[in-house]
């Protein structure tokens, strides 16, 4: 019979004990629907940015201009960020990385959560299809940040003190006042 410590599933900061819900879902079927959705997003964004978008920026203002190219830059960034994170999330689920290789090498992708770097006004003036495209890879990537935190958190001393379960106290004090009256 094999342990639980033999599970892909088992929380890779953790005890052999527990099996984590994120270690689960990141082997799921949902996963290989967040890698698809991603590694797809960074095929659109490269096809945009090389063809219409090319074509787009020309034809802005310059503020404008300096806008999407800063916009542009950054989802290239981004989507380049999320998809090397994609690639080793998979690659431990492939079995090729084990979870604490995939933990030391994390540090070379840089997860953070962002934001649009442009003004709200000047934003709204850049082609529909870039705000979309980097809409779409801030939503991904909210994901994959919060994914990231469930795989990968440290544990603080808060989380190896054990729980304290009130019910379980007031068990001991009964059983003490019993003991006590036998």
């Amino acid at each position: 019979m094999a342990s639980i410590s033999s599970f892909p599933g088992r929380d890779i900061v953790g005890d052999d004990k527990t099996i984590s819900f994120a270690h689960k879902l990141a082997t799921s079927d949902a996963f290989k629907a967040l890698f698809k959705e991603g590694m797809g997003l960074v095929e659109q964004s490269a096809a945009y940015l090389d063809g219409p978008g090319r074509i787009e920026a020309k034809s802005l203002p310059r503020i404008e201009a300096l806008a999407y190219a800063s916009e542009s830059m950054r989802l290239t960034t981004r989507l380049m960020q999320l998809a090397s994170w994609l690639l080793l999330q998979r690659a431990v689920n492939e079995g090729e990385l084990s979870a604490a290789q995939a933990a030391a090498e994390k540090h070379r992708v840089k997860l953070s959560p962002q934001e649009l770097a442009s003004n709200t006004e000047t934003f709204a003036k850049l082609p529909s299809n870039l705000r979309d495209l980097c809409r779409h890879s801030l939503r991904l990537q909210s994901r994959v940040v919060h994914l990231d935190e469930l795989l990968y958190k440290r544990k603080s001393a808060n989380d190896t003190a054990p729980m304290v379960i009130p019910v379980h106290s007031q068990l001991a004090a009964l059983q003490k006042a019993f003991a006590a009256k036998a």
